[in-house]
């Protein structure tokens, strides 16, 4: 499904995570995860754009990234609250990609690191993907 319909000519798919892995994720992250993602992860456990960047983290580092960034105290002292977002990607230079988790939204917005913005980017992963990484 995510394979071809993308459109991604220059990606790399990984493995797909073990059925019983993203049930495991959101035990740990205490909420859903978007069901696009799930559906991504079942197929490929992230993608590798064309340039080594991670458009899609492995589902490991999305939950261990998550996790520090709600919880780390020096992040809460240089940034907006975290909470808010569910990390799931990057574009190689530091800017990240997430989800709205309060209130939950298919949406993606990235956060600039270098400001602390967070602006709307895709209507949805699908979206997102296909403006990120179409040739």
């Amino acid at each position: 499904m995510w394979r071809p319909a993308a459109g991604l000519a220059q990606v790399q798919f990984r493995a797909p995570v073990p059925p019983a892995d993203p049930a495991e994720a959101e035990r740990r992250l205490g909420g859903p995860l978007p069901g696009q993602l799930v559906a991504l992860l079942r197929e490929s456990d992230g993608i590798e754009g064309p340039y080594g960047e991670d458009l899609v983290w492995p589902l490991s580092r999305i939950v261990a990234d998550n996790l520090h960034f709600w919880s780390d105290r020096s992040l809460a002292e240089l940034y907006m609250p975290f909470t808010p977002l569910l990390f799931f990607g990057d574009d190689g230079g530091g800017d990240q990609f997430a989800f709205v988790r309060t209130p939950a939204r298919p949406d993606v917005f990235v956060w600039e690191h270098e400001d602390d913005s967070r602006r709307w980017v895709a209507r949805d992963l699908r979206d997102h993907l296909s403006r990120t990484a179409s040739p």
